[in-house]
Formats: C-alpha cells, structure tokens, sequence
C-alpha cells in the first residue's frame, strides 16, 4: 500500500513527535482511515524528507514519531521561472498543479493587458493561500520536497526588469524560432501570456529585455496547454526528463 506524504510547516527532527495540522490530520484519520502504526512521509520545504509513524489519533489531530530523514529532494538541475498571465479559475489552478508536477522553480502570476482577473486586497491574499494549497498537494503527489517559489501577482512591465535568468523565452505563435538544443544554461524563464495571448507591446517590450521569441509548432496552443508543453520540451533538453 502507498505510505501517504504529508507536508507540514513545523520544524522536523528524527527522534521527535509532531501534531499535524487540522487539514492534514483530517486527510489521514477521515479519508484515508489510517490507524496509529502506518507508516508516513512528512516534509516540510526545507530540504529532503522524514520517515515517520502514526502514533495517536485523536478528534482533530494526528500525531506522530519522526524517524531516519532523507536528504533527496527530486529536483531538476535547471532553474526554471514561469511568468504567465493570470487566467480564470480552474484554468490557471490546472498549471500551477502541472508545472509543479513538471519541476518548476518559481511561478510569477502576471497582471498584462489581456488579464481579465482582478486580484488584489483582501481578494488576494485568498487567492494566493489557495494557490499555495494548490503547490503543496501536487508536491505531496509527485514527490518533491522543496516547494516551487509562488510569487505574488505583478504587472508584467514591473517583473520584466527583475528576470536574470541566463536564457528567456516569450511564447509567440506568429514568430518561427524554437529552442537551441545546444544549449546548457543553469537557468531559464519562460513568458506566457493569459486568454488572448500577450499583446504586441507586450511582446516587443519582453524583447527588449533580452527574451526571445519561441514557438511550439504551427498549432495555437491554449492559455493552459502551452506552458506544459513548454516546460515538458525544456526539460527534456536542459533538465531531467
């Protein structure tokens, strides 16, 4: 049977105990129906992972015994960014799920001119706690310990002159150059615009600063699809696919 992973943002050390969180403990006691002696992985972000087992269950919390700590965290050896327009509901959550499972770095949510989601205020910071739960459960799924960096959101223009990634790439359809295979940077960002793709100034300004343009194909891709493709065809060629 698959030992569970569990995230929790508590200090972990072998040899203690740890009371997970409410929505952790629920999972475990209501959904899985784990008794105390299963096996559990816990992490926390901070680097690799613990073995561990249930000790008690109570009404509202799970405890547990921490034991041998294992340093791997499944990382891809390339940094990777991803910028993209912010899209509406499930199909920008879609990404951030796919782009974790893919190996992602830093994802930077993007206000262009194009963005019909409004986020800011008290809006905001909602929004942002349920994108957060959004990267742990996939790094509970796929296995990664450390947590892709999740940026709040910023006009395009302003992150445009903060990148210092070593290559940068603004997904354009109506442009013809692909990836240099023959490449092997340390580091990457990828641009992508919401529904209705980036506009023309958009594009010339990301130019500008030193991105250059990329297809996928003569095909247009959706808001959703290209950035998973994207990811998946850098990865095979700098990272670890």
């Amino acid at each position: 049977m698959r030992i569970p992973r569990i995230y929790t943002n508590q200090t972990l050390l072998t040899g203690n105990k740890v009371q997970l969180e409410e929505s952790a403990s629920h999972h475990l006691s209501k959904v899985l129906r784990m008794q105390p002696g299963r096996e559990l992985v816990l992490f926390n972000g901070a680097g690799g992972e613990f073995a561990a087992t249930i000790d008690e269950i109570s009404k509202r919390h799970v405890t547990a015994s921490i034991a041998a700590h294992n340093p791997h965290n499944r990382e891809s050896p390339l940094q990777l960014e991803l910028a993209i327009g912010i899209s509406r509901g499930e199909r920008f959550e879609w990404v951030l799920q796919k782009a974790t499972e893919l190996g992602v770095t830093k994802i930077t949510p993007l206000m262009t001119e194009r963005t019909e989601v409004k986020v800011s205020g008290e809006r905001q910071e909602k929004i942002m706690e349920r994108w957060q739960h959004i990267l742990i459960s996939a790094c509970e799924q796929c296995q990664r310990n450390l947590l892709p960096q999740l940026s709040a959101p910023v006009p395009i223009t302003d992150w445009l002159k903060t990148v210092d990634a070593e290559l940068r790439f603004v997904l354009h359809h109506r442009d013809s150059q692909t990836l240099p295979a023959d490449k092997k940077p340390h580091s990457a960002a990828l641009l992508i615009g919401p529904e209705g793709g980036l506009s023309d100034d958009e594009i010339a300004l990301a130019k500008q600063q030193e991105f250059a343009a990329l297809t996928l194909g003569p095909r247009v891709l959706r808001t959703e699809t290209a950035p998973i493709a994207a990811i998946s065809v850098v990865q095979y060629l700098w990272g670890d696919f």
